[in-house]
């Protein structure tokens, strides 16, 4: 087999967040395979063939990019932010996991900018220790996994960053994440909503746990829950505060760690 597939992230905002190496294989690519909006994103080069297709049919995207591979194509495999996160690069595996017959294929995953490293500058230092991602989409995972993994990072004291958090389909999954969360964080827990990061219509929006308001996001939003020990930095002139969580977190004998 002489095609190629390239699994490329795009990154969650300018086109200057893009990788030379992802800008390379675009150009190089004969196909763009991805969801519309992302595949939109990308530069038009003549000749090439632009796949665009519905955000909830990954895997037959995977699909049809080996089956185009094999035919000879280069493929570029579009994803927003990262593909290795919440993206294409699983849909992709899962894929090769399933048809060994594509195994032998030349499969490259190229990183991207994660929305949540995104709004992390944006916001200063939010992921400046221990966190974790959760999708709150039940679309490929029953909710009780989701609840259970909410669960068990709060009381981790893990700086949760949250993807997926809202959709048409899924208008309160938001909420109920939120309402779980009350119940096991301190209510001055600080939290960032950061919104299309780097595009026109970025928002970011900050506020307590106890006082957010989850009716502000939508898919494009990455959320920011931090840990006990997250702060707001208060900034002059009106500014917007530095929210980060330092790396030295105080040693606590029930950690585990020895003394």
């Amino acid at each position: 087999m002489s095609g190629r597939v390239l699994v490329v992230g795009l990154g969650p905002g300018p086109d200057h967040w893009r990788t030379p190496e992802v800008a390379d294989a675009l150009d190089a690519a004969t196909d763009l395979v991805g969801y519309g909006p992302y595949v939109d994103r990308c530069p038009e080069r003549p000749g090439q063939v632009r796949h665009g297709s519905d955000n909830r049919v990954e895997l037959d995207r995977a699909r049809l990019a080996l089956d185009l591979a094999r035919a000879g194509r280069t493929v570029a495999v579009v994803s927003g932010g990262d593909p290795g996160v919440f993206a294409m690069a699983a849909a992709i595996m899962e894929a090769l996991d399933a048809d060994p017959s594509a195994r032998d294929l030349d499969v490259s995953v190229l990183p991207g900018i994660s929305a949540m490293q995104a709004a992390a500058a944006r916001l200063g230092a939010p992921l400046g220790h221990d966190f974790c991602a959760i999708s709150l989409s039940d679309n490929l995972k029953p909710w009780p996994l989701v609840v259970r993994r909410l669960t068990a990072a709060a009381e981790g004291d893990f700086v949760i960053a949250l993807y997926n958090p809202a959709s048409k389909a899924r208008p309160t999954r938001i909420f109920e994440a939120f309402d779980l969360l009350r119940t096991l964080k301190a209510g001055d827990t600080p939290v960032a909503f950061a919104r299309a990061v780097g595009r026109p219509d970025e928002r970011i929006l900050l506020a307590t746990l106890r006082d957010a308001d989850p009716a502000v996001v939508d898919m494009a939003t990455c959320v920011i829950v931090g840990s006990s020990e997250s702060r707001f930095i208060a900034r002059p002139g009106g500014a917007r505060p530095w929210l980060y969580t330092p790396r030295s977190a105080p040693f606590s004998p029930s950690s585990g760690e020895a003394g």
